[in-house]
């Protein structure tokens, strides 16, 4: 037998020194795929999820007159908001009908000051 072979057999075969038993295969397979798991319910997971229920509140929070811009890149002011629609006005006498989901961002109208004259 080869003096490397009768080495590597002795140290399999010898108990650890710290006392301690051997750590199960499984355990050291399951603890990367829980950290793993960690790393993206804090990266992916729980930032969409805000971000959701932020969505959500700036649509129950719509009311006629906000300044909104849509989805697809239409800024107007909003006229009447409905149960799953609002009107909103993108020039004179054009007023178009969207649904709530496409409102992407919601600013509150300014009344515009009357220069002094």
């Amino acid at each position: 037998m080869n003096y490397h072979t009768l080495l590597f057999l002795a140290q399999a075969a010898a108990p650890s020194a710290t006392g301690q038993p051997p750590q199960n295969p499984l355990t050291q397979m399951v603890v990367p795929f829980v950290c793993i798991g960690i790393i993206f319910y804090f990266l992916i997971i729980r930032p969409q999820s805000k971000k959701a229920k932020e969505q959500q509140a700036l649509i129950e929070s719509l009311k006629a007159g906000d300044k909104v811009i849509t989805t697809g890149g239409i800024h107007g002011i909003l006229i009447s908001v409905k149960d799953t629609t609002v009107t909103v006005k993108i020039a004179d006498n054009v007023k178009i009908e969207v649904d709530k989901a496409a409102v992407a961002i919601a600013t509150k109208r300014t009344e515009d000051a009357t220069p002094a004259a």
